[in-house]
């Protein structure tokens, strides 16, 4: 592979899914060159392409989610509900290298597009298969997004919290896109497989079981029995705290007792070093509700700036202020590590964020215009070898938009 070439330049990759998690593992694809096409139902399109205009999301001029998500690709408006349109895709799955689907068991029964009923079409095939709760079990047919699949049913949502707090909601795609991540390690392991077997298989994975992976060492504690009540309600050293200015401060592995000694020095509490009910961890555990009221009192005498000098940069102690979404784009690590990157067209934004994974010598084209509902349709059916008026003649009858 020469130093131009992008490492999956000539992979076909069909994206026939909607919303997050399935459609941005094929974008990963799609950023490292592979030649995507976007699958979506005429005239409405994607139900993602219109988050950004919903009551309950930030304002703005552009839409952006849709810009991030499904850049790089191109788009075929396709009714599947007709005998032709399902006789497209077959003929694009004949072809292609990767399926990518997250539609509901029971739809992809009634469409005969399960991984059983179209691998006989392409035997190389990789079927990418993205569900709420699994392949298997009495939910396996449910729909879930991944504020209930992934954050409630992996025990997360019921974790995060103190103590008997209500629960709180996730925020939009915090489980989608991590899942995203897992689904493109399960493809590219498969493509991995198949250059050593010559045959394509099915990959999956899913919602539920990414959510009880981020949650893992405190499942696994479950799962090993483990007794949970020693942990306390509130943990001194990684708490947090609000400074003057009304940001919060985070503490975070304050371990030591010399670590805790450097934290009262800092925060001019000299008359609590030394003081018994504070010297050992086991003591700050069974006075913890004085000592974090004390500390919210000096931590309220400073900005977060002044305890940031203070505590971090001249005493080294583990603290940082937490972060908004409006501090990133400052944050130089995020362009520097290209985890955030200038578009390669103009799409309205200055910034793009990228995935996660970074290979040295692998490239990422760049983000590039997101299609619009159909945009290539004729295109990519001209490319099929159809005529212009059967095209048009496949419009007039509904299968294509």
């Amino acid at each position: 592979m020469s130093e131009d070439q992008l490492l999956f330049e000539g992979l076909k990759v069909l994206d026939t899914g909607s919303w997050i998690a399935g459609p941005v593992a094929a974008t990963m694809l799609a950023d490292r060159g592979a030649e995507v096409l976007k699958v979506e139902v005429p005239i409405t399109g994607d139900g993602y392409r219109n988050y950004a205009a919903l009551p309950f999301t930030p304002d703005a001029d552009v839409n952006y989610t849709w810009a991030m998500d499904a850049r790089n690709k191109r788009s075929l408006a396709l009714n599947l509900k007709t005998e032709a349109g399902l006789g497209i895709l077959k003929r694009l799955i004949a072809e292609c290298d990767v399926y990518i689907t997250n539609k509901p068991l029971p739809l992809r029964r009634q469409l005969g597009l399960q991984y059983e009923d179209i691998r006989k079409l392409n035997e190389r095939m990789i079927y990418a298969s993205l569900t709420p709760y699994g392949e298997e079990g009495p939910d396996r047919d449910n729909e879930a997004f991944d504020l209930v699949a992934y954050w409630n049913r992996s025990g997360l949502m019921d974790k995060m919290r103190h103590g008997e707090a209500e629960p709180v909601q996730a925020i939009a795609g915090m489980g989608d896109h991590p899942t995203a991540v897992a689904l493109y390690a399960s493809i590219v392991t498969a493509l991995l497989q198949r250059e050593k077997t010559g045959r394509g298989t099915k990959v999956h994975t899913s919602l539920i079981a990414n959510g009880v992976w981020s949650a893992s060492c405190l499942v696994q504690a479950q799962l090993a029995g483990a007794d949970f009540s020693p942990m306390p309600a509130q943990r001194i050293t990684t708490a947090i705290y609000q400074a003057s200015d009304g940001r919060w401060l985070q503490l975070s592995m304050v371990r030591t007792d010399e670590d805790f000694d450097r934290l009262l020095i800092g925060l001019e509490a000299l008359d609590m070093v030394g003081d018994e009910r504070y010297a050992s961890y086991e003591a700050r555990v069974l006075h913890a509700d004085e000592l974090t009221r004390r500390l919210k009192e000096i931590f309220l005498t400073r900005t977060s700036d002044e305890w940031v000098r203070i505590l971090k940069e001249e005493l080294k102690v583990p603290v940082e202020r937490v972060t908004r979404f409006a501090d990133l784009r400052e944050d130089p690590h995020m362009t520097l590590n290209g985890m955030m990157a200038s578009p390669a067209e103009d799409v309205g934004i200055d910034y793009i964020i990228n995935d996660p994974v970074n290979v040295e010598g692998v490239r990422r084209i760049g983000a590039k215009k997101a299609p619009g509902i159909g945009e290539h349709t004729d295109e990519v059916l001209g490319e099929m070898g159809f005529s212009d008026a059967e095209i048009a003649s496949l419009r007039d009858q509904g299968v294509i938009g």
